[in-house]
């Protein structure tokens, strides 16, 4: 059984709709790469899984774990194991990592019907998941992003993704604007984060995340839709050649 099942689905903002009949399916254990001209339906993508109420879904089904999650709010689809590390992550004044990570962590496990973390339990935890981003104990005592330049945001990013464990991480241009050692640590936490209990969906215009992200699919969104699908070696293609041959294919 697929851990994701997107069918026909159809999405709007107001009155101009953007997605228009996606299908996709997830396993567990995949890594899909979702690639295509801006304006064409990635972040929108990401955006409907994750439950963002700005998009009006009008025909289609997402199933995740078998279950039909369109009526579902963002923080009951964030519980169920679904994540999404945003392209522009959002600051927070006031509000230090270690609080907003413990509040996170322990609102899913009492959703899971498991006990909270001691506050022993919870840092040790938090140290453990640090390492994987090479997250400085000074980053983590700051408010959420605030100043943080963007390599920093995009570590912090996947650090929370380390400390909630989601079964679905969908990534949105999470290497947009990252330096080189940047990009390499970043992307490195999240192949460490890969398991055969999870799956990834890795939005980006850029073959050199998968370099690093090795993905088993990638798809190319078009006008919508999913136009093409093939493996890693179709980023080689649309890095080398664009997407002007994707256009004449469907002419």
């Amino acid at each position: 059984m697929s851990l994701l099942s997107i069918r026909n689905l159809h999405a709007s903002i107001g009155e101009k709709e953007i997605l228009k009949g996606v299908n996709l399916e997830v396993k567990k254990g995949e890594i899909h790469s979702i690639m295509g001209p801006n304006g064409n339906g990635k972040s929108t993508l990401a955006g409907v899984i994750a439950g963002n109420p700005k998009y009006t879904v009008t025909q289609g089904e997402i199933l995740f774990n078998g279950k039909n999650i369109l009526d579902m709010p963002v923080d009951v689809r964030a519980a169920e194991g679904i994540f999404l590390g945003f392209q522009y992550p959002v600051e927070i004044p006031g509000v230090s990592i270690t609080n907003f990570m413990r509040t996170a962590v322990n609102e899913q496990r009492r959703y899971r019907g498991l006990d909270p973390l001691s506050g022993s339990e919870f840092l040790k935890l938090m140290d453990e998941k640090k390492k994987v981003v090479e997250m400085t104990a000074n980053l983590a005592n700051r408010s959420v992003n605030e100043g943080f330049s963007g390599g920093e945001k995009k570590k912090n990013e996947i650090f929370q993704m380390a400390m909630l464990d989601p079964t679905l991480a969908i990534l949105d241009e999470t290497d947009s604007g990252l330096d080189i050692d940047a990009l390499r640590i970043v992307a490195s936490g999240v192949t460490k984060l890969h398991t055969d209990k999870n799956a990834t969906i890795v939005i980006t215009h850029y073959q050199r995340l998968l370099d690093y992200i090795v993905p088993d699919y990638v798809h190319v969104l078009y006008e919508g839709r999913i136009v093409k699908t093939g493996p890693k070696e179709l980023a080689l293609k649309l890095e080398e050649k664009g997407y002007e041959w994707i256009k004449e294919e469907l002419q």
